[in-house]
């Protein structure tokens, strides 16, 4: 029974650590509450903890000296605050529809788990920066709060107290209590800046924490030379080596390695079946290389139905019977073989057509013309537009790789003909066609209007004698710094584009279709960077100066944006609430109370349905 109990121990997750902590706090505060231990500023309610103070009033009173300085810098937030406010709700209410009319798949960000923004229970926080994103909301919570108690006092509205309010030990929010009656007493306009005054101050720690962050720290840092190993596939070469996620790969043999591609070209170049691999802190591994699938297209001859085919992760030992370890020893095995029988390790053999898997362009595309009878691969040539089949030949030129295809049209013009043989749902089949203009800008010669499905892969079929998945951290790093790539696109060569890409960074992968997220310079990539320039004499703490600039910037201006949404407590309600009435406040209506309350109530409950669709429509409607 005891071993039982301490085997299921490790099982534990992050989430049930977490709820066992907070029962235990919860008890712990009741015993201390019910003995009267517990200070009378301390309010206890289960695990919900509230912090009550009145210090800190004297210190509000000398900052708000300069009220006309206060007062415009939130007019301009409270400006900034009603475009954001409106942009939400249009964006919310039309994002709301969309889901419901045709609701997505759902994605790793739709788990209830994801919700939380609690680290190392959401897959996409890692508990390593927890210190980072609590100092974030630390911030955001202090510098929001003493927003609203420093317009309290430029607007003449007294305080009684201030407070911090927890879940067990974790804060998850602040709060300024105004005198009621000094509140109503208080003009309109200074209600209003009030209540904008938290999100403004929450957008200038944002501009403050991602000009830090986007300027000297990030440009203090530069991607380490190496192929960066995000993880390693199962039964690949390099994970029975003891390469594993977070290794650096310098040197194969006596070659050294400054990234990826230069890896890829190696392996492909070299027949060794044994390898020295030197990692970045020096480490000497030997590699037993072994042919792994790493991916098998949909649309390819050998994508296994029931017992047949190949799959992801099957080892290729053979090919026509000739053994092979490697990429070139595959190539060489199969030659100019348009069919060949792959067999693998676990004594399969599958036999089917080789060439490159590619997928008629659509008819209609620019410079093809509307008719299916324009297309080169027409109907009457049987080839379906959009539908993948595997090129054996052009003119008698053997297409085994997408390389293949444009050296076989590379002196082609349009007008001509050429002899095609493919395969398509299993059939063998060749046709004349004749080449059109290509409509592709600054591409000349004949077009056949084929677009392949993957480069470098024979039949849709990609494999590697090493079987590791690179990490983008030259990717993450020029979206970081705006070098290049999605970030630029994205931004438009803004800043506010840019912030915007950084703030999807935690989820770019789950977004964006790709592999790996970034959730700042954790221990799973840190191997990958290095510390250069002016603050090098940092060391390591620019790493953690980068992470907590990422951090305070990204929950601050989530903090600005939520709280902007037009729904009651939040900041963006009481600003609504105040714009309804200074507007119905001039209409000739008798009970303008009941006006008010239905237009805010109304516009609250609409975000509310929108923003529980948004999060939560794709997993309860598929």
């Amino acid at each position: 029974m005891i071993d039982g109990l301490l085997q299921a121990v490790p099982t534990l997750g992050p989430l049930t650590w977490i709820l066992v902590g907070v029962a235990a706090y919860s008890l712990a505060a009741y015993w201390l509450d019910e003995r009267g231990l517990v200070p009378d500023s301390i309010s206890v309610s289960g695990p919900i903890t509230t912090i009550h103070t009145k210090r800190g009033r004297a210190f509000l009173n000398w900052l708000a000296g300069p009220k006309r300085f206060w007062r415009a810098w939130t007019n301009v937030g409270l400006g900034a605050t009603l475009v954001v406010m409106v942009g939400m709700f249009v964006l919310l209410l039309r994002q709301g529809r969309l889901i419901l009319e045709n609701p997505p798949a759902p994605s790793p960000v739709n788990e209830p788990a994801n919700v939380l923004v609690i680290p190392g229970v959401n897959e996409f926080l890692p508990l390593s920066v927890a210190p980072e994103i609590v100092a974030g909301l630390l911030v955001g919570l202090v510098v929001h709060e003493g927003g609203h108690g420093l317009l309290c006092r430029v607007g003449d509205i007294d305080i009684e107290s201030m407070g911090l309010v927890t879940l067990a030990v974790i804060p998850i929010g602040a709060f300024v209590e105004p005198d009621e009656e000094s509140q109503r007493a208080a003009d309109r306009g200074a209600r209003a800046r009030m209540f904008a005054a938290g999100v403004t101050n929450n957008y200038l720690v944002t501009i403050v924490a991602f000009a830090l962050l986007l300027g000297p720290v990030v440009g203090s840092i530069a991607v380490a030379p190496g192929a960066a190993i995000g993880g390693t596939q199962p039964g690949s070469a390099a994970a029975e080596a003891g390469i594993d996620g977070g290794d650096r790969i310098v040197m194969v043999g006596d070659r050294e390695i400054t990234n990826g591609s230069e890896l890829d070209a190696y392996l492909a170049n070299s027949n060794e079946t044994e390898v020295t691999v030197t990692l970045g802190d020096g480490t000497e591994t030997t590699v037993e290389r072994s042919l792994l699938v790493t991916r098998v297209a949909g649309g390819s001859p050998f994508d296994r139905e029931g017992a047949a085919g190949l799959d992801v992760n099957d080892t290729i030992t053979a090919v026509n019977g000739t053994e092979v370890r490697t990429e070139r020893g595959f190539r060489e095995a199969v030659g100019n073989r348009t069919s060949v029988t792959i067999t693998t390790a676990d004594g399969d053999t599958t036999t089917g057509p080789m060439g490159v898997l590619v997928r008629a362009t659509a008819p209609d595309l620019p410079g093809i013309g509307g008719q299916p009878g324009d297309h080169p691969l027409n109907d009457s040539a049987g080839f379906p537009a959009r539908t993948p089949f595997t090129l054996l030949s052009i003119d008698g030129q053997i297409t085994h790789t997408a390389a293949d295809v444009t050296a076989a049209l590379e002196e082609r013009n349009p007008g001509e003909t050429v002899e095609v043989v493919a395969v398509v749902d299993g059939e063998r089949r060749s046709a004349t066609v004749t080449l059109v203009e290509d409509y592709r800008e600054n591409e000349s010669g004949g077009y056949l209007g084929i677009a392949p499905l993957s480069d470098g892969e024979y039949s849709g079929v990609g494999t590697s004698s090493l079987g590791v998945d690179y990490y983008p951290a030259a990717g993450f790093l020029s979206l970081l710094n705006g070098d290049g790539g999605v970030g630029v696109v994205a931004a438009g060569g803004s800043v506010l584009g840019l912030v915007l890409v950084v703030l999807l960074l935690p989820f770019i992968g789950a977004v964006g279709g790709g592999q790996y997220n970034f959730a700042g310079f954790v221990a799973a990539n840190r191997n990958f960077y290095e510390i250069t320039g002016p603050l090098e004499p940092l060391g390591g703490g620019v790493f953690l100066l980068a992470n907590l600039l990422f951090w305070t910037g990204w929950i601050n201006l989530n903090l600005a944006f939520f709280n902007c949404i037009p729904g009651y407590p939040l900041d963006g309600g009481r600003i609504l609430r105040a714009c309804v009435e200074a507007v119905v406040a001039r209409l000739p209506v008798e009970d303008k109370h009941t006006l008010t309350r239905a237009i805010t109530t109304s516009v609250g409950l609409a975000m509310l349905a929108s923003l529980l669709l948004v999060v939560f429509g794709p997993q309860l409607l598929n």
